[in-house]
């Protein structure tokens, strides 16, 4: 069994589809798991939302791996979370029932860096789409997204980043989008003068695009 924590949210009835969310850099499982009826308001998805691996000295929360700098996770702990949030992922798969390709990995800030993580590597099953709020695509030695083969198979994306975030600079919402499309993966991307916080102004969008991308099976 995975050791990672988590809250969930059930749909309402059989569920369309599942939404992962990852939460950001000394958070935890609970901190994204209103947005599930922010996101889903039909309720029609089952919304998970896991718990990060590590706890940081001096910091509160929980996170997915240690930052040395911004852009470059620390290896060890990158893979090491990238490990158990497979095992998350895969178990979370057979519970429930929902295949990959009825999942949205999504996420805000260091959890958005994990769902590219998991959801653009090669030796990882493919989920349908990526909801990226204020992340970047990392750069680890030893991890190479796989962009072209996802957009072959239908992946998309969607990516909101604030103009004003002093955490994570807007330019590298930017390079993951231009990445993106060289791959050939269709993306919708919303800019706004927000800071590092998901901004309201995306939401609707950011609704549209769930509930198309888990539309009717």
């Amino acid at each position: 069994m995975s050791s990672l924590a988590y809250q969930e949210r059930p749909a309402a009835g059989d569920a369309a589809g599942l939404l992962v969310l990852h939460h950001g850099r000394g958070a935890d499982e609970h901190d994204l798991l209103g947005l599930a009826d922010v996101l889903d308001p039909e309720r029609r998805l089952h919304v998970v939302t896991p718990g990060g691996p590590l706890t940081v000295p001096g910091w509160p929360g929980r996170h997915w791996y240690v930052v040395p700098r911004v852009g470059y996770p620390d290896p060890d702990t990158f893979f090491a979370a990238h490990q158990k949030l497979s095992s998350f992922h895969d178990e979370l798969w057979e519970r429930t029932g929902i295949a990959p390709e009825r999942t949205v990995f999504g996420g805000f800030s260091m959890g958005s860096v994990m769902s590219y993580a998991l959801g653009m590597d090669p030796a990882r099953p493919a989920p349908a789409g990526l909801l990226i709020f204020s992340g970047f695509v990392p750069t680890v030695e030893g991890w190479t997204p796989d962009v072209t083969g996802r957009a072959e198979g239908g992946q998309h994306a969607f990516v909101a980043h604030g103009r004003q975030d002093q955490v994570m600079d807007v330019a590298f919402a930017r390079q993951a989008v231009g990445l993106l499309e060289a791959g050939g993966m269709p993306v919708e991307y919303h800019e706004s003068d927000a800071g590092h916080h998901i901004d309201p102004a995306h939401v609707p969008a950011a609704v549209r695009f769930v509930r198309e991308t888990l539309g009717a099976p």
